[in-house]
Order: structure tokens, then C-alpha cells, then sequence
């Protein structure tokens, strides 16, 4: 089963191909990361996903509905780039709010912040936390929700390495619970903590493969090497 499929989407913005004839399907209960460098298409294809973004032509389906349709709007979750909170609220009360938005109770506020390790936090300003921190917190506002789906933009930018091993548990924790979670990263040594890979260049769908597979596909166990070999030969995994 596949919590999203992508058939021939094409995104064009003021003349430009964005995201050009892709083709993909993200498997339910799995980590599956959207891998690329900066301007690869990345948070457009995201935006797509949850339904902000106008599509050219193709089309977009999420949990067997249509990108954007408004029953989704409980079942995803989502964090951007910049994190989507309130610098005037503490921590809980950020939750708080976006709890109320999906029904949710205290006990749900409590696990998303225990979730992202903000508990000694949540009485504390978002306007004074860092900016790792403020990532958390969007991060615990996307979890309250308890969603079936989690679309994660960039989610460990700004983290020490013992908070971003620590979310990657997490994500894995989650999977394995069934929820399904597309995060993208430039970052391609968190590929390897990935069931499934995206890896996208100029909108274009270099590879949507397992790592192993895409090891075994260049020739190299090395994943940034994989991902120049697909570059500089136009290789593509199946």
C-alpha cells in the first residue's frame, strides 16, 4: 500500500519546469527521505503534497484522495523550513493550540513534547529558544495531531548530532507504528537511515530506490558517491 503516489507531475512556475514528469509511490509505515541539493524541487514537491501548490498537469494522490482535498487536513502533519510557530507563546501553549485544531487533549500536548525532548522546555518563550529548538517545536506541533502522515521539510537542520540521532529514533519508532514520513534532507549521510530514497536534481527524479539498491545499482557503497554517479552518468535505478 502507498500513503502517496505521483503520477507524471509536472509543477512550471513563472516559465520555469520546476518539478518535471515525476513519477513515484512513498510506501505506508516507512521512512522514505527526499534527498537532493538546494533548488532540486524539494519543498515545492512537498507543498504539492499537501495540497498548496498548483500542479501543471499529473497528478497527486495522498492517503487514496486527492492532494489537498480538506478531510486530509487531520490525517498530515507538516513542518516547513522555517519553523511555523508563535515566538509570544511558550512551547505548551504552541501545542496547546495546534491540539485544539484537531481535537486533541492534554495527554496528546504532553507526548509530542515529550516526543521531541522539549519537556524541561515547555514553559519556556519559542522567542528566546534557538533555533534547533524552534525546529522541535514545530516538529512537537505536527506530532500532536497523531497524523497518518508526516511531511517533514529539512527537519534536523540546526541540530547537535546526539538531537538529530535521537529524532531519527524517533522517525523510525513512528514508522514502525505505521505512520508514513517523507522528510527531505541535502544532507545525503541521513540517507542511510532511510527504508526508501527520493533524490531529485533540476525537478528531476534521479532515483527512487532502497539504499542498498542504489549501492548496488553505482557500484559503491558510498551514498554521496552514489548520488554523483547518478549525476555525472545519468544513471537511474528502477
Amino acid at each position: 500500500m502507498e500513503s502517496i503516489k505521483a503520477d507524471d507531475l509536472v509543477v512550471v512556475r513563472g516559465g520555469v519546469t520546476v518539478l518535471d514528469h515525476l513519477t513515484f509511490g512513498v510506501p505506508a509505515g516507512t521512512v522514505t527521505g527526499l534527498l537532493g541539493p538546494s533548488g532540486s524541487g524539494k519543498t515545492t514537491l512537498l507543498r504539492v503534497i499537501v495540497g498548496v501548490q498548483k500542479i501543471t498537469s499529473g497528478t497527486v494522490t495522498v492517503l487514496d484522495r486527492p492532494a489537498g482535498e480538506a478531510s486530509l487536513r487531520h490525517e498530515f502533519g507538516y513542518t516547513t523550513q522555517t519553523p511555523s510557530v508563535y515566538v509570544d507563546l511558550t512551547v505548551a501553549e504552541n501545542v496547546r493550540y495546534h491540539a485544539a485544531l484537531h481535537g486533541k487533549r492534554r495527554d496528546a500536548v504532553d507526548e509530542a513534547i515529550a516526543s521531541v525532548g522539549m519537556s524541561e522546555l515547555e514553559d519556556r518563550l519559542v522567542g528566546k529558544l534557538s533555533g534547533g529548538q524552534r525546529n522541535r517545536v514545530s516538529l512537537a506541533c505536527a506530532l500532536v495531531a497523531r497524523p497518518r502522515l508526516l511531511l517533514l521539510d529539512e527537519p534536523t537542520v540546526g541540530l547537535d548530532p546526539v538531537l538529530r540521532r535521537d529524532l531519527w529514533a524517533l522517525f523510525k519508532l513512528l514508522a514502525a507504528e505505521g505512520v508514513t514520513l517523507l522528510v527531505s534532507s541535502h544532507v545525503m549521510d541521513e540517507a542511510s537511515r532511510c527504508d526508501r530514497l527520493l533524490l531529485l536534481r533540476d525537478g528531476k527524479l534521479l532515483t527512487d530506490d532502497t539504499p542498498d539498491g542504489l549501492r548496488a545499482v553505482t557500484g559503491t557503497h558510498d551514498l554521496d558517491e552514489a548520488f554523483l554517479r547518478l549525476v555525472e552518468h545519468g544513471e537511474v535505478a528502477a
